[in-house]
């Protein structure tokens, strides 16, 4: 049975990042990566609907090791997929990865101080490996079934789509289609389809903030004429962040002048009617995620009169398309269900602990990066407030932190524990004052917040100082390691060659 230091499950975004701080960090650990499907890239990979793009800048959303060098900012999918199998390629990692290869189980055993894992291989086999430490890098959504909002579909004769399962060979020009949602998934879709010849109809149950920004950051290609790569991505970086991090507070402080300065933006392109109607929310900013679009190409599409906009209730699906509450019936030859992701906690891996089912409902969430009870574990899950990689390079860099020090004090195994001091803490959800759809729908899933090292703060300026500058030893953390007895035996298994 194979056995690595480390076990990286997931070839994304999040398992890149992991495996480059390792190589940097923990030069001297093997590590193997475990992804399901077949291909590296994680969500860059899976998604191929028309126009599908990150709505995050990729000098935050890019890797703190490795510059993002294109003119576009905002980019696009298949040049974010590249980015991720660049970077896996120039570190080396590609003969690391073992594609096709899903994490069923995993089994902590405390007397062997090392996870068992049961792996289901895509090829229809199977197989067992064993590593002392485990780093979950997944993602947070399922990606083989979205979410039903539970609409009934069968007097509909037209074809039903849901961008996570996009045809490659889908034929939409000259036709008629309605796309359901006003999420990030929508509003990319939407100009897109209308750009390749549909007329599209968006219906929306409620308005969602809409922020119109250019692809190009002229800050940052200004600099790379002038400085390194690696010097002009570095001020970009932290340029963005900060500006991020300034909005993020004001939309905190001083709601009501954000929503003024947004829909002023909303107004000066598609007029006064429009915004009102259909792009004026009614919670304030960053209560719910904010969408961007680049360069506005929403608002011209609804300006050419390509797009139209809906915000109405769902009576029913009929024959001929969708029938609104209002009476209205929208014909369509296509419809598209942008309704939201499904979550899902740890890759829907089942962990036990010494033979315990582990119910992540049930723990804390150490830092935001481990889980109370559970030894040898981490999970990278990004910022709803600012850039995804933000979030997985410092869970990285933090995990790298953890195994040096471990291997400094001579420990095998850390697990975060509640103390005495930390009962009767206030609880709060895994991501508080977000009410998000597709994150309340799940939220009791996921484990708990509280007080001290038991919050999810995310906050990335006080989490790169809690990162890099905390003492990784912490009270609530209790380190074991492996008996002398067992490592004696061992040894003098090792020493007979039985």
């Amino acid at each position: 049975m194979n056995h690595y230091d480390v076990v990286i499950v997931g070839a994304g975004i999040s398992g890149v990042s992991a495996a480059v701080h390792l190589q940097k960090m923990c030069p001297d650990k093997t590590f193997k990566i475990l992804e399901a499907r077949d291909a590296v890239g994680g969500t860059w990979d899976l998604f191929r609907y028309p126009g599908i793009r990150s709505d995050s800048d990729m000098h935050t959303l890019g890797f703190a090791f490795k510059p993002w060098t294109e003119a576009k900012s905002i980019a696009d999918g298949p040049n974010i997929l590249k980015y991720v199998n660049e970077t896996t390629d120039e570190f080396g990692l590609r003969n690391k990865i073992q594609l096709g290869s899903k994490v069923k189980k995993a089994e902590w055993s405390s007397e062997d101080q090392n996870w068992l894992l049961t792996i289901e291989k895509s090829d229809g086999g199977g197989e067992q490996m064993t590593c002392g430490f485990i780093s979950m890098c997944g993602g947070y959504y399922n990606y083989e079934e979205p979410h039903d909002p539970g609409f009934e579909m069968d007097a509909y004769e037209g074809q039903i789509l849901h961008p996570q399962f996009w045809p490659e060979d889908l034929d939409y020009a000259g036709k008629k289609v309605v796309v359901i949602g006003s999420g990030a998934t929508a509003m990319t879709l939407v100009p897109n389809m209308a750009d390749r010849g549909a007329h599209v109809t968006m219906v929306q149950r409620s308005p969602t903030y809409v922020v119109s920004r250019p692809d190009q950051d002229k800050i940052a290609n200004t600099l790379r004429k002038w400085l390194p790569d690696s010097w002009a991505y570095a001020m970009t970086r932290f340029k963005n962040t900060q500006l991020q991090g300034y909005f993020y507070r004001r939309t905190r402080v001083a709601p009501g002048w954000v929503k003024k300065k947004l829909l002023d933006g909303v107004r000066a392109a598609i007029g006064e009617e429009l915004t009102e109607k259909h792009f004026t929310p009614s919670y304030n900013p960053w209560d719910q995620r904010l969408c961007l679009i680049p360069n506005g190409d929403l608002y011209r599409a609804i300006n050419r009169g390509d797009v139209e906009v809906r915000t109405e209730q769902i009576d029913s699906f009929v024959k001929e398309g969708l029938k609104l509450q209002n009476g209205e019936v929208l014909p369509a030859d296509i419809i598209v269900t942008a309704t939201g992701l499904k979550l899902i906690v740890l890759s829907g891996v089942e962990f036990s602990v010494d033979g315990e089912v582990v119910d992540p409902a049930q723990s804390f969430s150490y830092k935001g990066m481990m889980y109370s009870g559970v030894p040898n574990m981490s999970q990278t899950f990004g910022y709803i407030n600012a850039s995804w990689t933000l979030r997985a390079d410092l869970t990285s860099e933090y995990v790298c932190r953890l195994l040096n020090y471990m291997d400094e004090i001579g420990m095998t195994s850390v697990t975060p524990t509640l103390r005495d001091e930390d009962q009767g803490m206030e609880v709060r959800p895994w991501i508080d004052d977000f009410p998000a759809g597709y994150m309340t729908r799940s939220m009791h899933l996921f484990p708990k917040q509280g007080e001290g090292p038991w919050r999810n703060t995310q906050d990335f300026a006080a989490d790169k100082k809690m990162v890099r500058k905390q003492p990784i030893a912490d009270s609530a953390l209790v380190f074991a390691k492996a008996s002398v007895a067992k490592k004696e035996v061992e040894q003098e298994l090792a020493a007979t060659g039985s």
